[in-house]
């Protein structure tokens, strides 16, 4: 199994789940992160630094979000999505969009 990043994460991109993950197993986006599928190895520490709660275990993804599962692997390696290993200010617009829910057309990929 592995972790994944859902919709909370659009157009906020907070990076605190980066810092504590012992893999690098993150990838960034222009306006999200996402989950390497083949380089997390499931040890949950990136879930309780969320702010948004935006992160899961593959099981516990609610069922409105596992269309992210593909979303993750896909963006992992599209062009541009590059490794985040180091914490980032959030985007400046990011407690604009923290609380707003289905965001996945504001997603750039």
């Amino acid at each position: 199994m592995t972790h994944v990043v859902s919709d909370p994460c659009i157009r906020c991109k907070y990076t605190d789940c980066v810092d504590v993950c012992p893999v690098d197993c993150f990838r960034e986006g222009p306006n999200m992160l996402v989950i390497d599928p083949d380089e997390c190895i499931d040890c949950a520490v990136c879930i309780p630094e969320c702010p948004v709660n935006a992160i899961y275990a593959e099981e516990d993804l609610p069922s409105d979000q596992l269309h992210f599962i593909k979303i993750n692997a896909d963006l992992t390696s599209a062009p541009g999505w590059k490794s985040i290993t180091k914490r980032k200010d959030a985007l400046p617009d990011a407690d604009e969009w923290k609380d707003k829910t289905n965001k996945l057309s504001e997603l750039v990929r």
